[in-house]
């Protein structure tokens, strides 16, 4: 996983959270319709990313792999 798909997760969550708080939802199916908007926001977010660097944020990379690799490389130095 990387940087910014920890960021965009990070978006997500927050601002479900912040709609969720504003809205105050009464049950499974109105929180599920507050979840589905925030993904669109961190959706839309991604997708703009995307266009303007033309590159894909999505990895099949695990964030805690690459880290422990990163260290691995920086320790054989």
């Amino acid at each position: 996983m990387t940087t910014l798909e920890l960021v965009l997760n990070m978006l997500t969550e927050a601002t479900t959270s912040e709609i969720s708080k504003k809205e105050n939802p009464e049950g499974f199916d109105e929180s599920l319709d507050i979840v589905k908007v925030g993904g669109s926001v961190a959706g839309n977010a991604r997708r703009e990313i995307e266009g303007r660097t033309r590159k894909s944020i999505i990895s099949k990379d695990n964030y805690l792999d690459a880290k422990k690799k990163k260290l691995i490389e920086d320790n054989s130095l």
